[in-house]
């Protein structure tokens, strides 16, 4: 991985410091509930709104918000086929901003990363009794569908940690 791939530490400081929280709202509530709540994705626009200007250069931060629309409309094309839900899709147009100017390869090889170690260790703490009981009224553990918020969250925060922790 190059670090050219990856966004500044001046940006990923920046965007860590709102998303990690956001991200780990998004992550439990999706857990929970099996739903990531409006007010998330509304949080995450937000801090790309306040943050973005002074993380990234203007013509940057404006061509995000085009990705951002771009990715929305994918998803809702997503969402009508049944292929995601409709929380899902709204989150990852909101973070689509946050990732402009990345490499795409990259970016999408962390997606499948986080998506396939989320998906893991889901199942595998979903099997642990005590966890189990701990959790007992998450209704990630008896819906037929995966909470892919917890995926989402974890691309978007791995995202900005490994900026910081391999940027030069």
């Amino acid at each position: 991985m190059s670090a050219s791939a990856l966004p500044s530490v001046w940006t990923s400081l920046w965007f860590l410091l709102p998303l990690l929280p956001i991200s780990i709202w998004v992550s439990w509530s999706d857990l929970s509930s099996m739903k990531i709540p409006n007010k998330a994705v509304m949080a995450t626009l937000l801090a790309y709104l306040v943050f973005g200007p002074v993380a990234l250069p203007f013509d940057l931060w404006l061509w995000g918000w085009a990705l951002g629309a771009g990715v929305l409309v994918a998803g809702f094309i997503a969402t009508s086929a049944g292929l995601v839900g409709a929380g899902d899709s709204k989150f990852a147009a909101a973070m689509a901003p946050f990732f402009i100017g990345g490499d795409a390869r990259f970016i999408l090889a962390l997606f499948a990363g986080c998506l396939l170690g989320a998906f893991a260790t889901h199942r595998i703490f979903g099997r642990i009794p005590a966890f189990r009981r701990a959790t007992a009224g998450w209704e990630s553990w008896t819906h037929k569908d995966f909470p892919m918020g917890l995926a989402l969250s974890g691309t978007i925060v791995f995202y900005f940690v490994a900026a910081l922790l391999f940027s030069a």
